[in-house]
């Protein structure tokens, strides 16, 4: 079945049908095609191109093949030329010659753009749904382990101590940006362009405004050409999606290290890990190295669908067809990543020992030794000079800071004063942090107050 013919004397060649079809991947567009040819069957009624009574069959047959649409098989051996040739097909199976009324005044460029736009929209609500569900895993892991504390690193060479719950607020602040970047595409998604005809806009008296709130947009399109030819919406969700698979990859490559026996800061969960077939010994990381891995196609997509945007000339192309690849494919790879990622933080363990011995034994205290000299009265470089040989001599003898007395600093230094061997532990050194954004445990525990805060009324404005 074709929605298009009369002006042909041949018919198209079979290779030409079969790389032309859609159907294959859009298929899953379905469910937004056979809801928005109910609405559309609504607005028909109302400018009197059907009945109420072809109305009402129209939208019992679209309920019908929204059910059997269940089935395993139901695309099974079929060549429509694309989803809504088939949802046709499968209304006509139905209601017969009345299917050929339910495209009146309604072009395939308007209802692809409005089929992907509830499809999309859809699928955004989840990944922030997905979104939120990390953010307070996070939270509720930094709540089981107040007090833990680590090594900060820059350049992955330990620098200065941290605690463990800030260094999972990082990450919160992290996924608080993609859940605001999603719902920025969820908003220019949530636009309604059916009515704009395939281009000139539709020669008939549609209520677009009815329409939309039919189907739950927020909005109708203001110019009928933008509104057939544009995908920024979609290129927002790909942006928004790789920024998120990128924080998510960083994430991923932070426990995958800690979690390394050169580190035994984090015990990854067996339900998220695999074994060697050669090696009897090994417990790999793969959900972790698979959200890393995953981070290129998602990229990838983003900038596939710039390019097929980058040179069409308004309105509608069929270079069109080839924007539903690259979506479907980074939503399945962004969904299954931040559900695997929750899982992972949810079933971690970490060591505090480990780390915490890690923050004592490396000089991550060195800034605060010179940041006491500096309040003492020394310049600050030659505080941090002073810092620096007593770190080399520490290494020429072996000995850890946590090895220092009192009277020794002062020995190479007399402006050390008696209280600065107190700085010597990574927990002291953490209360010198007391500003806002801080790692000292009074301005942690308050950013987490906020943070759970902030959560909740994200998920208030998901509901």
């Amino acid at each position: 079945m074709k929605l298009w013919g009369g002006r042909f004397a041949t018919g198209s060649d079979q290779l030409f049908e079969q790389f032309s079809s859609s159907l294959g991947f859009d298929q899953r567009l379905l469910e937004a095609d056979v809801v928005g040819s109910k609405a559309f069957a609504s607005a028909l009624e109302k400018v009197d191109i059907l009945s109420s009574d072809e109305r009402d069959c129209i939208r019992t047959a679209c309920d019908e093949i929204l059910k059997e649409s269940q089935a395993p098989n139901y695309f099974d051996n079929v060549d429509d030329e694309d989803i809504h040739t088939f949802v046709i097909r499968k209304l006509a199976e139905k209601v017969g010659e009345l299917a050929e009324k339910i495209h009146t005044g309604r072009s395939r460029n308007e209802q692809v753009a409005t089929d992907l736009r509830i499809w999309l929209r859809e699928e955004i609500r989840d990944d922030r749904v997905r979104l939120t569900e990390i953010m307070q895993s996070l939270l509720s892991f930094a709540r089981r382990e107040p007090s833990a504390v680590l090594p900060g690193y820059t350049h992955l060479r330990r620098a200065q101590p941290v605690l463990w719950a800030h260094y999972l607020l990082a990450y919160f602040e992290m996924f608080e940006r993609d859940w605001e970047r999603l719902g920025i595409a969820f908003d220019r998604t949530n636009v309604l362009p059916l009515g704009s005809g395939a281009l000139a806009g539709s020669g008939f008296p549609f209520d677009r405004q009815e329409m939309a709130e039919e189907l739950g947009f927020a909005s109708i399109s203001r110019n009928s050409l933008d509104a057939i030819s544009d995908r920024d919406f979609a290129i927002d969700f790909l942006h928004a999606a790789s920024v998120t698979m990128l924080h998510l990859s960083r994430l991923a490559e932070d426990w995958i290290i800690y979690s390394s026996e050169e580190f035994s800061f984090i015990e990854l969960d067996d339900k998220i890990t695999s074994g060697s077939s050669l090696m009897p010994q090994k417990k790999n990381p793969d959900a972790f190295e698979l959200v890393r891995g995953k981070v290129g196609p998602v990229v990838g997509n983003l900038t596939a669908l710039m390019m097929t945007m980058k040179g069409l000339p308004l309105a509608y192309n069929r270079d069109l067809q080839e924007d539903k690849i690259p979506v479907f494919d980074a939503a399945d790879h962004l969904a299954g990543s931040l559900e695997i990622t929750r899982l992972s933080i949810d079933t971690a363990t970490i060591n505090t020992a480990a780390m915490e011995t890690a923050a004592n034994e490396s000089w991550s205290c060195a800034t605060e030794l010179a940041e006491v000299l500096a309040r003492n009265g020394v310049p600050f470089h030659r505080a941090h000079q002073i810092v620096g040989t007593l770190v080399l001599e520490s290494l020429r003898v072996k000995k850890q800071p946590q090895d220092w007395t009192a009277e020794q600093l002062q020995y190479i230094a007399p402006e050390f004063g008696t209280d600065a061997v107190e700085f010597l532990s990574a927990k002291k050194a953490l209360e010198n942090h007391k500003l806002p954004g801080g790692t000292a445990p009074s301005v942690v525990l308050k950013s987490l107050e906020q943070a759970e805060e902030r959560l909740a009324n994200m998920r208030d404005e998901q509901t």
